[in-house]
């Protein structure tokens, strides 16, 4: 049987996207995250978190950096209660940054190529899962992979038109993005 799962993206809409965002020190949960993504858990979803990370092709931090903050991410999510099934990012950026991580790939958003991964490997239905991000991006990525709703939360960069439209839903934040899920 496949699963569901609520794809999230990270920096916006489970950490105050303080930008670039790769140290212990500077990762700060909004309010609400941990609790809302317990209720999520608890309603039979996977929790994934899909992230771009540009920083990594801009020579901003390395790959272990950002491996390391998101084992300590991990472990908060399972001390709360609602273990990350897993954790996928896109370290590339089309044309800023150093080889090996400059230019066009799948897995960058808007492309849905994280969340196509994802489904491909944890046996995540998507057509009944969902995407909560902040950008314009994540909401056409989660169209683009055909996920059953997508949610544009405004704790992250200023919501734009575009993204609003293609959102199902537009919530302050991923606490009320969590209540919407699960009043559908």
């Amino acid at each position: 049987m496949n699963q569901s799962a609520v794809f999230l993206d990270r920096d916006g809409v489970i950490n105050v996207d303080h930008g670039y965002v790769h140290d212990v020190e500077s990762f700060e949960f909004i309010p609400g995250t941990l609790e809302a993504c317990v209720k999520l858990h608890r309603a039979g979803y996977a929790l994934i978190v899909v992230t771009n990370q540009s920083g990594i092709a801009r020579g901003y931090y390395d790959e272990q950096q950002f491996l390391q903050l998101s084992q300590w991410m991990r472990e908060q999510f399972q001390q709360a209660g609602a273990p990350l099934t897993d954790v996928y990012y896109c370290p590339h950026h089309p044309d800023k940054g150093n080889a090996p991580y400059i230019g066009k790939c799948e897995c960058r958003k808007p492309e849905p190529g994280m969340l196509l991964r994802a489904a491909k490997e944890h046996n995540i239905d998507l057509s009944d899962s969902i995407m909560i991000g902040d950008k314009y991006g994540d909401m056409l990525a989660g169209k683009l992979a055909e996920v059953r709703q997508c949610v544009l939360v405004r704790s992250g960069k200023s919501v734009d038109g575009k993204g609003e439209v293609l959102a199902d839903s537009v919530e302050d934040n991923l606490a009320a993005a969590a209540e919407w899920v699960l009043n559908q």
